[in-house]
């Protein structure tokens, strides 16, 4: 090749580099922090299932149009379940390391803590794994997005359905963390609207391994219901201990107040069979639910989705729609707005599916009876679905919740 000809493409070479940098810059960073247990007794719930969920919403946007402008990255990281540690990555990722919003975020307490920050710096917290329904009361904010359920929707859901069935008095196993008070007191209060009574209750500590002596005074107080206003492994813990106590044997009934598709696998449909509890997902509801559940469970290792799983998946791409209808992620508030203004809309998972005001995310919710062995015909075939509690009554209404931003 002559000096020339060398002179030449050399130029072309340059002038094609610098018309490609401006186009790969030209693309808007996205960054989503999947901030869950990863290790602990909610890992099962959440953990790299939401994390690979997350992923998966991502890819799904990759393929619309106009998604090429966007360059979405997801990163995670474990609270280990502590508000204080939560609160210190959260500020890290928001401050140091670009990220925009934050996805999953279990344990109301850890949520709660995280809450304000996200508002102060203008960033997106989707709470796909918390419950209190204070997230949407008193703790509001206009960052805040609260997807999957809350302590409000499974009292009304699981508490109605058996205090109207004729459960008329109940004792109360509470985790000693916001999780577990949001539970009792939102189901007490639709026990005494159905003129039930509760008898008692007992707080337990987090991730306990000895519930003996709760459940023998659970026992004693003759209580028709015993409730068990926990989640995750401890709920699981519950619930195989009362199993060797002969508790059901004995006449009481146990109602899980929070409980997820991985807890019944947990158990076995021996164990759990014919239990009774409120959920806003299940894999096997529709076709949609069943594509995405037999496509998440081939990527993890024939485990189907939790509804916090779920949440993480529509939330996530809900979001990422958002910031495209916005342009960026920089001004998380306008990044809300624009998911609010998006009315009802159809979610692949959730169905119609609205945001309201308080960052309340409204979609049905099933109340749902878990499976004899003989009736369960594939893996993860555990639910029989007793009813759909249609969206606008499956959560507390707007004028009851306190929402500061409600005038």
């Amino acid at each position: 090749m002559t000096i020339r000809n060398t002179v030449a493409v050399s130029a072309v070479a340059l002038s094609l580099g610098l018309l490609s940098a401006p186009m790969a810059s030209a693309q808007t960073p996205v960054k989503l922090g999947v901030l869950a247990d990863m290790s602990g007794i909610f890992s099962d719930i959440g953990g790299m299932g939401s994390f690979d969920a997350t992923k998966m919403a991502v890819e799904d946007f990759n393929k619309l149009p106009g998604a090429d402008k966007f360059k979405v990255e997801v990163i995670q990281g474990d609270p280990q379940n502590k508000p204080d540690i939560a609160r210190n990555i959260a500020r890290k990722w928001y401050e140091t390391e670009g990220v925009d919003v934050l996805v999953d975020i279990p344990t109301s307490a850890t949520s709660l803590a995280v809450a304000p920050l996200t508002a102060e710096l203008n960033k997106v917290a989707l709470f796909t794994a918390s419950g209190t329904s204070d997230l949407t009361g008193k703790a509001c904010t206009p960052n805040s997005v609260h997807w999957t359920y809350d302590t409000w929707a499974l009292a009304h859901g699981t508490a109605d359905a058996m205090t109207k069935a004729g459960g008329k008095s109940w004792f109360f196993l509470t985790v000693d963390f916001a999780l577990g008070a949001s539970l009792e007191r939102d189901a007490t209060a639709v026990i005494n609207a159905n003129g039930g009574k509760v008898l008692g209750s007992i707080k337990h500590p987090t991730d306990s391994n000895d519930f003996a002596s709760y459940l023998l005074q659970a026992q004693a107080s003759k209580a028709d219901i015993i409730a068990l206003a926990n989640a995750g492994g401890d709920t699981i813990k519950a619930i195989k201990q009362a199993s060797e106590f002969g508790i059901v044997q004995g006449g009481q009934k146990l109602a899980g107040m929070l409980m997820f598709i991985s807890d019944i696998h947990s158990l076995g449909l021996n164990t759990a069979q014919g239990l009774q509890l409120t959920e806003g997902f299940y894999w096997d509801l529709n076709e949609q639910t069943r594509t995405f559940g037999e496509r998440f469970a081939k990527r993890n290792n024939g485990r189907y989705p939790s509804m916090n799983q779920a949440g993480a998946y529509s939330a996530s791409l809900t979001y990422l729609k958002a910031v495209a209808k916005v342009g960026s992620p920089k001004d998380g508030a306008a990044v809300v707005k624009a998911i609010r203004e998006m009315g009802t809309f159809d979610d692949p998972l959730f169905g119609k599916t609205t945001l309201r005001e308080d960052g309340r995310v409204l979609h049905d919710m099933y109340l749902l009876q878990v499976k004899k062995p003989a009736e369960s015909k594939k893996p993860y075939d555990y639910y029989n679905l007793l009813a759909t509690i249609p969206a606008d009554t499956a959560f507390r209404p707007l004028k009851d919740g306190g929402c500061p931003l409600i005038k």
